[in-house]
């Protein structure tokens, strides 16, 4: 072929391939301006398709309900922690926007600052900031739950590239308070972030969970294309708005609760027993008006919750020894068998082959029925038991309710149990072996003998919001009715002997201008691993006391228990120091009025608000004590918190930005001064029981991070 037909042909091809090209691009710029045109791919909406690719779900948390003692004053409330986190890459950042990340040269600078604010070594910030390949990091517990205080405070250096996450948090105002009892809530992350929640994991915030957690709502919006930052275009048509929880009100008098738990660990430390419990009821009500356990543990903190998981009140059954003779004693007078100037030789009775003795291994000779109550006679009650018969009496205990669960509402609850079966288990439970039972169900029983025969549900709930607003109270709620009011009158009569005959087993229990019924007990401990009864001195057993004030009418029934102290001299002499201090309080405060829920308000929501404006809103609801916090001009936060009830006598605390100072705290509850020092970000150091006389910190003094301040109540 010669070059001039080579030259020819590859011309014509390059012509063939450049028509093909062209045709292409007509093609596709044909197809390009269609789908511009039309917006969609075979039938797929592109635009959609692109929204739903950076289409995102924001969560709006729903508020838990508030726990209030029976006054009305929050005891669980709803606050909100940060977690503070660094950025680390720089691809999170809009374009021309500024940046979000923390920069090599103020690496250290950031750690030095941070270290100030949170526990945490600026040696180990600095390691974290400096993690090879990291986006974020964290800085583990030091950096979590971090209160609003804290939070400012640290944003207020100005650390670029330190930035905070928001969380669910619960406020525990009165820490050791109750805490078995009411338990605590954690926020719990989900798959689905709108299942996310604060979830009760103890007490009444676990058992009444879906009562007070409500259902999260959700917000729909754009992201950009990192994710990071967002953009301002909402689907307000498919938004959910959350569905808040309902309140509860619980029979716990906040005076008389915090006065319990002072008297309590004063005690705990000096006797160092293996465990307490302490109980005290209304009886006309079965209102628990006071509960506290050793050990115990810090709600807001939960340190402690460690070395005690049980609820002692419900979930442990043991025996109870000679204060179950308060109901041995009720039965064989409904029976008719026990009669106060009758004698007995008192010492010794064999019973299927075995000696029972009497607590002094010898007894006090032939007395009388009344004073062998007062001596806490071993003999005189199987006397009695055998007397009336071992059925009647068993009939008599499961009447009293000592062997069926007690229908507390704590989950973690327990039954007692019997042993019947042979004539020496059957004898021994006349004086409290053999029979096992929880504080719960001996106070339910105690109730009849208090009660006038009437024996009362115990309930921990006063009375709880429903969902369309309004509030059921708990009527109080008869059980049965297992010995008559005569019998009942007789009973807490012969009871008096204990604390009034010169040779009585409770003498050290007299409180004066208090006409009391005692009843004490000091119950071996059963040793399963050794299949015996520990021997030893006071380590070697529960000591309980148990009181009816005042004795004619009671108003209270106060039970007490110490498991094995190791120190502190006479247990008995240990639990007098909780016994007559508490129960004087307890009968004072009840000749007061109780505190008026009519005079409560509901708290509005003032967050975001002005601070002219916030008051006026207040005022407008009779709100008299306005205490703004800080030099802003803005409310960042509030407390109590919108929805909440406030009696119009106490103060509403508004934190706003700026350096914060010192406010007066005298006169204050300890609730209002713990309530307060979490908005500050301080701690509080407590001394003595009451309102607030001095502080260690002068009014009008800049507050420092983590500062502690001393209150002296009286």
């Amino acid at each position: 072929m010669s070059l001039h037909n080579l030259r020819r042909n590859r011309e014509r091809f390059l012509h063939i391939m450049m028509g093909l090209v062209g045709l292409l691009f007509l093609i596709f710029g044909a197809r390009l301006v269609h789908i511009m045109l039309i917006g969609k791919v075979n039938g797929v909406d592109l635009q959609a398709q692109a929204n739903q690719q950076f289409y995102r779900q924001s969560v709006l948390p729903a508020k838990r309900g508030t726990i209030y003692d029976i006054g009305g004053n929050p005891i669980a409330s709803d606050s909100t922690a940060y977690n503070v986190y660094a950025v680390l890459t720089t691809k999170w950042a809009d374009e021309g926007a500024a940046p979000i990340h923390v920069p090599e040269d103020q690496k250290e600078h950031t750690a030095e600052v941070l270290s100030h604010h949170i526990k945490m070594s600026k040696e180990e910030i600095l390691k974290r900031l400096k993690s090879p390949d990291a986006t974020q990091v964290e800085f583990g517990q030091a950096g979590q739950n971090l209160s609003h205080a804290k939070m400012e405070k640290i944003k207020n250096e100005n650390l670029q590239g330190i930035h905070f996450l928001e969380q669910p948090n619960r406020l525990y105002p009165n820490g050791n308070f109750a805490s078995h009892v009411l338990g605590y809530a954690q926020y719990e992350e989900a798959q689905l972030p709108k299942d996310s929640r604060l979830i009760g994991q103890m007490g009444i915030e676990k058992n009444w969970d879906a009562h007070l957690a409500g259902t999260n709502g959700h917000r729909n919006y754009l992201a950009n294309h990192d994710q990071f930052a967002t953009v301002d275009q909402e689907d307000s048509d498919s938004n959910t708005q959350p569905i808040d929880g309902l309140d509860l009100y619980t029979t716990i008098d906040t005076r008389l609760q915090t006065y319990l738990e002072t008297l309590m660990e004063k005690v705990y430390k000096e006797n160092k027993p293996q465990s307490m419990t302490a109980m005290l009821v209304d009886p006309k009500t079965g209102n628990v008006v006071a509960a506290s356990q050793r050990p115990t543990f810090n709600l807001q903190t939960r340190k402690g919750l460690k070395d005690m998981w049980t609820n002692l009140l419900v979930g442990e059954a043991y025996e109870p020894g000679s204060v179950i003779k308060v109901l041995t004693v009720a039965a064989a007078i409904q029976e008719g068998v026990f009669q106060p100037d009758e004698t007995y030789q008192s010492g010794h009775i064999i019973v299927d082959g075995t000696q029972i003795s009497d607590w002094n291994k010898v007894g006090w000779g032939v007395i009388p029925q009344l004073e062998g109550l007062a001596q806490s006679s071993n003999v005189l009650m199987v006397k009695l038991v055998q007397a009336m018969g071992y059925d009647t009496w068993h009939k008599y205990m499961v009447e009293f309710g000592l062997t069926q669960r007690p229908n507390s509402g704590f989950d973690d609850e327990i039954s007692g149990s019997i042993s019947f079966d042979k004539e020496l288990q059957k004898a021994n439970t006349a004086f409290g072996q053999a029979i096992r039972v929880t504080p719960w169900e001996l106070m339910q029983a105690y109730t009849a003998v208090a009660n006038g025969g009437k024996m009362m549900k115990l309930h921990i709930i006063d009375r709880y919001q429903e969902k369309d607003g309004n509030i059921r109270v708990n009527q109080p709620e008869q059980i049965s009715q297992p010995i008559s009011e005569e019998t009942a009158r007789k009973t807490l009569k012969a009871l008096e002997s204990i604390v009034y005959s010169p040779n009585g087993t409770g003498t050290i229990y007299d409180i004066k201008g208090i006409r009391l019924a005692v009843k004490t007990g000091t119950a071996e401990i059963y040793d399963e691993n050794a299949g015996r009864y520990l021997s030893g001195g006071e380590n070697a057993y529960l000591h309980s006391v148990v009181g009816f004030a005042p004795s004619d009418n009671p108003r209270y029934i106060l039970y007490l228990t110490m498991k094995r102290p190791s120190a502190g001299g006479l247990a008995q002499v240990g639990l007098s120091k909780i016994f007559i201090p508490f129960l004087q309080r307890a009968m004072e405060y009840s000749k007061l009025e109780p505190a008026s829920q009519s005079s409560s308000s509901q708290v509005p929501n003032i967050v975001n608000q002005e601070v002219n404006t916030a008051e006026q809103s207040l005022k407008k609801q009779h709100f008299a004590d306005i205490q703004v916090l800080g030099k802003g001009k803005q409310v960042i936060r509030q407390f109590p918190q919108s929805g909440e009830k406030q009696r119009s006598d106490r103060p509403i605390f508004l934190l706003t930005e700026g350096e914060l100072t010192m406010p007066d705290m005298t006169g204050m509850s300890l609730t209002e001064a713990q309530n307060l020092a979490q908005m500050l970000g301080i701690h509080l150091s407590v001394n003595g029981q009451g309102h607030v006389k001095k502080q260690s910190l002068s009014p009008g003094r800049p507050i420092r991070s983590e500062e502690t301040v001393t209150i002296e109540l009286q």
